[in-house]
């Protein structure tokens, strides 16, 4: 033992450093074979060590989520089984007449167990063999029922084969709001069932996307809609179906925001139509018409700059039986012969009828049957005419 009384000064300060340095020795070994991270040692400072996150736990709780993911993982659970990858095949020529096959894609969405598919025209424009596959990555060969060509919708129907499958509902789009949350779901560049959100932009735009198509108070979207999504559903946040996506705005060949909707009250209209008569009923006015232009209007004295210059009017038509007027005489204009000297229609239903565009949009928004009003210049008096809407044959 040593006996500190008779310790010289020196001797005490070797000894207070040969302590510091066993202190600080034993330190460093704690720390380098003790805990191994020192995120343990805080969390143990702190109460008891958090177990590592478990991706799965999250996924099966939905406590894990927000009420904005809740909702998209509940509808894309919910529908993404009725929506259908819809492929088909053709075959063109090639200049030298030599058979070309063509494939394509696009969606589709099953509105009934029965096997009734709703889709675009344009995605199965041409088919000849058309195949659907399914959420579960079943296949099944596709029947072509029917189309509406000036709305761009066709119904195909698949044989379940005693197979339960899945369908969507139907929904109403005339309540829509600017601003509501839409999902949609499809198949863009061949990617099955892939989910893009956004909002309703506006309502009540007429888009013309061919010389012979156009949607009528289409359903302006910024969910993405891409090459392939034409077809498939865009659904509401209580997971019914409120429009058939149909077409993106890319001036730039790109994605822009902004993407266009069939509304779905259009699309039930047409299906039941198939399903029901077998053909579409379209509205008609029974009139052959030539459209204004300044200086046509100009060379026939007419009081109007813009119209239809009705050259006939079908014998036996809505429009005949109305009274509407056709010509009475036939003029040349150039390599064309016109005929003159009908009535000029400038309006429908107090709708302004400037071409036939115009008179194309207002009369798909009626049925065989519904009377409308036709207003029109007969001379220099205008006058408005009751005519009750017959049947067109085709599309």
């Amino acid at each position: 033992m040593i006996n500190s009384n008779h310790l010289t000064g020196r001797s005490r300060v070797r000894l207070i450093l040969v302590a510091l340095i066993l202190l600080l020795g034993a330190y460093w070994v704690g720390a380098r074979y003790g805990p191994h991270q020192s995120g343990e040692v805080e969390a143990r400072r702190l109460g008891a060590a958090q177990p590592a996150v478990n991706l799965k736990n999250i996924s099966e709780h939905p406590e894990s989520l927000t009420e904005d993911e809740s909702i998209n993982v509940r509808i894309y659970r919910q529908a993404s089984p009725a929506v259908a990858n819809v492929l088909t095949k053709a075959t063109e020529y090639d200049f030298f007449m030599d058979p070309v096959p063509v494939e394509g894609a696009g969606s589709g969405f099953l509105i009934d167990p029965r096997g009734y598919i709703l889709t675009n025209f344009h995605v199965v424009a041409g088919a000849q063999t058309i195949e659907v596959i399914l959420g579960d990555k079943s296949r099944f060969p596709a029947k072509f029922i029917g189309a509406d060509q000036r709305n761009d919708v066709a119904l195909l129907k698949i044989d379940p084969k005693g197979k339960h499958i899945a369908s969507l509902t139907l929904g109403d789009s005339s309540a829509l709001q600017v601003g509501q949350k839409v999902l949609a779901i499809g198949n863009p560049f061949g990617f099955q069932s892939t989910l893009t959100t956004g909002v309703v932009s506006a309502l009540g735009r007429t888009v013309q996307t061919s010389q012979s198509t156009f949607i009528d108070d289409a359903i302006q979207t910024d969910a993405s809609i891409n090459r392939g999504n034409s077809g498939g559903p865009l659904i509401n946040t209580h997971g019914d179906v409120i429009g058939i996506n149909s077409a993106i705005y890319t001036p730039s060949g790109t994605a822009a925001g902004i993407g266009f909707a069939i509304p779905i009250n259009t699309a039930k209209l047409i299906a039941t139509d198939l399903i029901t008569e077998g053909r579409v009923r379209r509205a008609y006015l029974g009139v052959s018409t030539l459209e204004l232009t300044g200086w046509l209007a100009e060379a026939l004295d007419l009081p109007v700059q813009e119209g239809l210059l009705v050259e006939q009017a079908t014998k036996g038509g809505p429009a005949a039986v109305a009274g509407i007027h056709g010509g009475d005489r036939t003029v040349q204009s150039g390599m064309r012969r016109l005929t003159i000297g009908g009535d000029v229609i400038v309006g429908i239903d107090g709708q302004k009828v400037a071409n036939q565009f115009d008179m194309n949009v207002l009369l798909n928004r009626k049925r065989p049957g519904d009377t409308v009003t036709v207003t029109v210049y007969r001379g220099a008096k205008k006058t408005d005419v009751s005519v009750k809407l017959g049947e067109r044959d085709g599309n």
